[in-house]
């Protein structure tokens, strides 16, 4: 099992990027929140998952260990690949995806690419009684901080989000994320850095 991952980025592509460790290339996927902090010769220092299978030998990474056990606790649902549940990661951020598991948000969960409404029916049935209470309370504070927006570039950005059809949870929460880590970042600069999360 290869638990982390510690090494500078080689490249980086549309789904993974390559971390050097050890004189080899490792080709890690990632959710979008997770290759949006690397940059290509900078350290990558990642919580990672192995799959193994006869066809292949997957490997994922995660800048968060919340992130890795996410990813731990829907792969442990039937029917959920990897591939899925970094496809649910990468739709929304953690608390977003935590929350509508506990909640019940068939129509969030259904609206991931490649999620019916049977899979995300499932997913909250297994799961919802699964998750940790600390991952719960952190999702609970998560959900309820973007509601404190509070600078006009947030509420353009909201505004302009919502016009193009987000669901007003995914598009808050994405938005004070960003702010969090940039509080500078223009109205467009949200906007843009937002519909990579989004998408």
């Amino acid at each position: 099992m290869i638990a982390f991952l510690e090494g500078p980025v080689r490249e980086l592509r549309e789904n993974s990027a390559v971390v050097m460790a050890g004189g080899v290339g490792y080709e890690v996927l990632c959710p979008r929140t997770t290759l949006d902090t690397l940059q290509v010769e900078t350290v990558a220092q990642l919580h990672t998952r192995l799959q193994i299978r006869e066809d292949a030998w997957t490997l994922f990474g995660f800048h968060h260990p919340d992130l890795a056990t996410l990813f731990d606790y829907v792969t442990g649902v039937s029917g959920v690949g990897g591939k899925l549940a970094l496809a649910l990661l990468s739709a929304m951020p953690s608390a977003v995806l935590a929350h509508a598991i506990l909640q019940g948000d068939i129509g969030l969960l259904s609206s991931v690419s490649g999620v019916g409404k049977k899979t995300a029916e499932r997913l909250s049935l297994e799961l919802r009684n699964k998750l940790p209470p600390r991952l719960a309370n952190e999702v609970a504070q998560g959900v309820r901080r973007p509601a404190g927006i509070t600078n006009s570039a947030e509420r353009d950005a909201v505004d302009a989000l919502l016009a193009l059809g987000y669901r007003e949870l995914q598009v808050r929460a994405a938005v004070s994320e960003l702010v969090a880590e940039n509080s500078e970042l223009s109205a467009d600069q949200i906007i843009r850095k937002s519909l990579g999360r989004l998408r």
